[in-house]
């Protein structure tokens, strides 16, 4: 018979030795209480954002360390927001993607992960965002642990649930805006019905029954709240000397304001593109010897070079592609388009004009090795004069060594970086 006491006890020394030790995830742990859970719906350990749900028999078969990691890592989910993150995604792949977030982060504190958690190297400083299009639009990949914060569906969109529609779950009492006394012990326990944010596992018979997703305004709500906690831990940690750099940067990312990549593909554009005002001296016909500024529009001239080593789908191209042709229909922008692996691919490069559409021929041959030079090869020894380049990559090739003269973009799929020019992730 399992002894629900001593699993207790071993969650809690595994919370205490977190704030001694890692005292930035020990701090966002203790702002989850922790939920002894009916097996019959959680097999290791679960959160809604508001409460960390475990499996009883899943504890007690952890070492010490495994457990810092599986309450760590239902913390990180929480603190960074994840919740909040996934808009259009399909749920399971984004889940996957979180865990591959996470785990790096903890194993880099120092912290062993349980069996089967989630862990490639090369997603290593990489956010949830940039993983996400690394992962197979099939993947089969069950996360360790179960995410609850809305429900899935087949378009990846968020289906979200409010309190009530689900008359069989039991919803856990929402947190109070306010937060714990930061003088109060963590293990004291209060009177009354409503549980208290104490950190202390409230069980019952049974365990906890699954609670439905989290409802829109919920997550506004708790993002907020995870937020000013995940900057408090931070800055006690970076005060303590025990917050890792990984650790800090993917804070940053968190905290900042996080926009698509069309977004800021379409401002950097637009930065570029700006109409300015003509001061020349107007003609001595004009009888006003008045000089007055005029509006003066300039046509855009846009690169844009597209790799097809075999790294970026066809269907990333048809996006990036109608970005483009979206951005060009805003503002009078001549495009020139080239694709290229190890070299220009034939046929290219293809010109359209302001009033033309882009469409990429139906057959480009690709899928060869990759190097960067050729397009800029091309701008050199023509007379194209771009006001800036665009190019839709990996960012895994050779680069040429010096940056040119005009302004260039990279719009990267997955973590690698670039040696100049500006880098939008792919999210």
């Amino acid at each position: 018979m399992t002894d629900y006491s001593s699993i207790e006890k071993k969650l809690q020394a595994a919370r205490t030795r977190l704030i001694l030790d890692q005292p930035f995830l020990g701090a966002l742990v203790l702002r989850l209480p922790l939920v002894r859970a009916n097996p019959d719906w959680c097999t290791t350990t679960a959160t809604d954002a508001q409460k960390l749900y475990y499996n009883a028999e899943f504890i007690e078969a952890l070492s010490p360390a495994q457990t810092q990691f599986i309450l760590a890592h239902e913390a990180l989910h929480c603190g960074l927001s994840h919740f909040t993150r996934r808009e259009h995604r399909v749920k399971m792949r984004w889940d996957a993607a979180c865990d591959y977030a996470i785990n790096p982060l903890l194993i880099d504190d120092g912290l062993s992960p349980p069996p089967d958690s989630l862990y490639l190297q090369e997603f290593e400083g990489m956010t949830a965002e940039e993983i996400y299009p690394c992962i197979d639009e099939n993947t089969d990949l069950d996360t360790l642990d179960e995410h609850l914060y809305d429900a899935d569906t087949e378009e990846g969109g968020s289906q979200q649930n409010t309190r009530g529609e689900n008359p069989n779950s039991e919803r856990p009492s929402q947190q109070s805006d306010s937060e714990p006394n930061e003088s109060s012990s963590p293990y004291e326990s209060t009177d009354g019905d409503t549980p208290q944010q104490t950190g202390e596992p409230q069980n019952n018979a049974q365990g906890a029954a699954k609670p439905p997703p989290i409802s829109q305004q919920e997550q506004q709500n708790l993002s907020l709240q995870w937020q000013q906690r995940l900057v408090g831990a931070a800055q006690q940690a970076m005060q303590a000397g025990k917050m890792g750099e990984a650790m800090s940067r993917m804070v940053d990312f968190t905290v900042q304001p996080v926009l698509p990549w069309r977004n800021l593909l379409s401002r950097f554009v637009s930065s570029i593109a700006r109409d300015d005002y003509n001061y020349s001296r107007p003609s001595n016909r004009r009888g006003d010897p008045a000089i007055f500024p005029s509006l003066r529009s300039v046509q855009l001239n846009l690169a844009v070079a597209i790799d097809v080593s075999g790294s970026i789908n066809d269907k990333e191209i048809s996006e990036f592609i109608s970005e483009i042709s979206a951005i060009k229909s805003q503002m009078r922008c001549r495009v020139t388009m080239m694709t290229c692996d190890a070299q220009l691919t034939g046929g290219c490069p293809w010109e359209f004009e302001p009033w033309e559409d882009m469409e990429l021929p139906a057959q480009v041959q690709g899928g060869g090795g990759t190097s960067f030079h050729p397009p800029f090869e091309y701008i050199d020894t023509s007379d194209l004069q771009p006001d800036v380049l665009i190019y839709f990559t990996d960012a895994q090739g050779s680069f040429p060594q010096n940056p040119p003269a005009y302004a260039v973009l990279w719009l990267v799929k997955g973590r690698n970086s670039v040696p100049w020019g500006e880098r939008i992730p792919l999210n």
